[in-house]
């Protein structure tokens, strides 16, 4: 994704308590959607229900849980240098009276967001299907390494959300409804945009979109990575005395051989087990879920998206 969402998406998740907007922005997930992220975008590859890796009467959803809306209307960068009331003048009805309002956005990227009513669905007894779902996914059903599975949606009775794309940014927003003062106007719906400057996105939804969710993600454990780590740096100590040997050619040898071994964590290290080492029986013993952080938020930005 364009990096002028990142600073919407990192402070949606501190804001939300964990939530994090689909990317592509205003695509929907469900409970049960597992996914990867590739080149800063969410693919999508199957739901763990509708695939029958998990069957029906094993889960428990939840529907209807109340999030807190004070958590669910937040900006950044934003100041409102005009609130104020005027009248004009209609062809039918003629003098009325409307609030008006200026938002301002001090940088690219500044934001802000308004949702009303947000509640979510949820898989409610996830600690008593994870163990088999780590087998099922690495093993059974599927070959996974790494794969997120969406765990919690939120929807709200309406959203809407407003992004500079450069400095200085404006817009500027109107309502003719009686009785609002001096109230915010955005994401009102009466409201409208009277007109904008420099605005790189702006939507409103009034429906009950599942735009948002939270996530576990599949990782290897840390102490089996820890020994795998360490014994390929154990086998890398003595590497250049066996180039010397093996190859016919008189190479240069640097005394203090570097491995390459500080970018291990960016590699898929299940690539180095040896073969058969992971099976039904030893999938337990490798792998684990863990929540979805601002690293996954980071890597929706990312140039590779890993």
């Amino acid at each position: 994704m364009e990096n002028v969402y990142r600073n919407f998406y990192r402070n949606f998740y501190k804001r939300t308590n964990g939530f994090i907007p689909v990317a592509p922005f205003g695509q929907t997930v469900y409970p049960g959607d597992f996914f990867q992220i590739r080149n800063g975008q969410m693919i999508v590859l199957g739901n763990i229900f509708r695939k029958q890796v998990i069957e029906a009467h094993d889960v428990e959803i939840g529907y209807h849980h109340q999030l807190n809306p004070a958590g669910w209307n937040f900006s950044d960068g934003l100041s409102k240098p005009y609130s104020g009331r005027g009248s004009g003048l209609g062809p039918i009805a003629g003098e009325f009276e409307f609030s008006k309002q200026i938002l301002a956005f001090a940088a690219r990227g500044s934001f802000i967001f308004k949702a009303s009513e947000p509640e979510s669905v949820r898989i409610l007894n996830w600690n008593d299907i994870q163990q088999t779902l780590i087998i099922r996914m690495t093993q059974t059903f599927y070959s996974f390494r790494e794969v997120y599975i969406v765990t919690e949606t939120a929807t709200a009775a309406g959203w809407t959300l407003a992004i500079a794309g450069a400095s200085q940014a404006e817009l500027e927003i109107a309502t003719d409804m009686e009785n609002f003062g001096l109230v915010d106007l955005f994401g009102q719906q009466s409201s409208r945009t009277i007109q904008s400057r420099d605005i790189e996105f702006y939507q409103r939804e009034e429906l009950r979109k599942s735009s948002f969710f939270k996530a576990k993600k599949l990782v290897m454990r840390e102490e089996k990575l820890e020994n795998l780590v360490s014994d390929l740096m154990l086998e890398w100590q003595d590497h250049n005395e066996w180039a010397r040997r093996f190859y016919a050619y008189n190479f240069h040898y640097d005394q203090h051989y570097r491995t390459g071994m500080g970018g291990i964590s960016e590699l898929n290290t299940m690539d180095l087990l040896p073969p058969n080492v992971l099976n039904p029986n030893t999938a337990l013993l490798y792998f684990k879920w863990v929540d979805a952080s601002l690293e996954e938020v980071e890597k929706l930005f990312s140039a590779d998206g890993e």
